[in-house]
């Protein structure tokens, strides 16, 4: 049975007919960090049926101490193995939706928050398909095992081996991935020293966010496996390339893609909707002050642009045609909270559709080497996480799509956004 098709029954009976021992119950923050409760299988039925709770005020963005109590209900659909955990006494995980006593849903569940909108554009009869490229960094660990700053090689952009020493690991994760039911497309070395970087076939909007947390866990894990530490942090080392998270989407109406050959109106207020909204959106696109040492640099965006295939761009819309065209949008980076920023993205997209709005020219110029005179009209993207809150507070726009207990929480911590340490990964 291929994961995404089980029910809760389905689900319960695979756990029984396959020595599976331990469930993993796995969240996720509000800075996208995956956090996980276990149970044991006798525990399922009653996580299915009412849920399994936790002390939702010692997670970041969720309850107080005085309103405390969440549940975590497993989605049956996302069963899947652990395959670096023993085969006999199997562990699996669940994603979770997260829930009130009563039932009712948490407003603060950025999974919940995604798929409500998938399912009121599907009635508009919108739907979306989504493919990430994600970048990170290996290091060795010295002999207590702790994460050092040296590289695990000095390779550069498509390096093979022997200078590229982390093609085995990459192999290693790839294959791992494809147990758990998730398809890399392409994987290679990137430009940095010990920098690697794996993209993803295009898949639906929530198996597309719960495929990059699980990769995240896979690359952590196969990493540590190798005596290595992987770092998803966007900018680990100064003067080399950050880590980005590029999102890339393709918007289709009644089965179309609406970035064919020749964008139509649709497809152009949709894509003016997001570089609209793009300031507003940097701080949960970029949510730790070490994103903002990325942005304009190593083809890391700094300005609000588009263009197509070219890559200084903040947007910018790949050579591939047909059913592969899509927008690619390319200042988020991997400290993000994929359900958050995708939802952001698709929000600004559909908002710019309601209002028809006009998208700007596009700028076929190298954003890096451009003159001053040439990047004077272009709006920038902020330069620091106080200064994205600020705009983004000021703003209407995450207030509209964002839950009030969310944009509680970042108001409660924005005068922390300054410390380096910040919500870092």
């Amino acid at each position: 049975m291929e994961r995404g098709t089980y029910t809760e029954q389905e689900a319960m009976q695979y756990i029984r007919e396959n020595d599976v021992r331990f469930i993993k119950l796995f969240f996720t923050d509000v800075y996208g960090s995956i956090k996980s409760i276990s149970i044991q299988p006798s525990e399922l039925d009653r996580a299915f049926s009412q849920g399994i709770s936790f002390d939702a005020s010692a997670v970041k963005g969720f309850l107080s101490v005085a309103k405390s109590d969440l549940f975590l209900v497993p989605d049956p659909a996302t069963l899947c193995i652990l395959p670096w955990r023993p085969q006999s006494g199997r562990v699996v995980r669940f994603f979770c939706n997260i829930r009130y006593a009563d039932g009712s849903a948490f407003e603060g569940d950025c999974r919940k928050m995604l798929s409500d909108l998938v399912d009121k554009s599907w009635k508009k009869g919108y739907s979306f398909n989504i493919g990430t490229e994600c970048e990170f960094y290996l290091f060795k660990c010295d002999d207590k095992g702790e994460p050092t700053h040296e590289p695990f090689d000095n390779a550069g952009y498509c390096d093979l081996a022997p200078r590229d020493k982390g093609e085995n690991v990459r192999r290693e994760i790839c294959l791992t991935l494809e147990q758990m039911g998730v398809h890399p497309e392409t994987s290679h070395h990137e430009t940095g020293p010990g920098q690697n970087e794996v993209d993803f076939r295009y898949s639906d909007v929530l198996n597309a966010a719960d495929n990059l947390q699980t990769f995240k866990t896979v690359v952590k894990t196969i990493a540590a496996r190798n005596g290595l530490f992987a770092c998803f942090l966007p900018k680990p080392l100064s003067g080399k390339p950050g880590n980005g998270l590029h999102i890339n989407i393709s918007l289709m109406k009644n089965g179309e893609n609406l970035f064919g050959d020749e964008m139509g109106d649709e497809a152009k207020s949709f894509l003016a909707g997001i570089l609209h909204r793009a300031v507003e959106m940097a701080p949960f696109m970029n949510p730790i002050p070490n994103s903002y040492f990325r942005l304009g640099e190593f083809e890391a965006p700094k300005y609000v642009s588009w263009s197509r295939q070219n890559r200084s761009q903040l947007v910018r819309i790949p050579a591939a045609r047909h059913d592969g065209t899509r927008i690619e949008y390319r200042a988020s980076d991997p400290a993000s909270n994929p359900y958050m920023a995708i939802y952001a993205l698709l929000s600004a997209g559909l908002e710019g559709i309601e209002e028809k709005r006009e998208l700007m020219p596009s700028s076929d110029i190298d954003l890096y080497k451009a003159s001053k005179k040439d990047v004077e009209n272009f709006q920038t993207l902020p330069t620091s996480l106080g200064e994205a809150f600020e705009a983004a507070t000021k703003g209407d726009f995450a207030k509209k799509i964002f839950p009030k207990v969310l944009m509680d929480f970042f108001d409660g911590v924005k005068d922390d956004m300054d410390d380096p340490e910040f919500g870092e990964v």
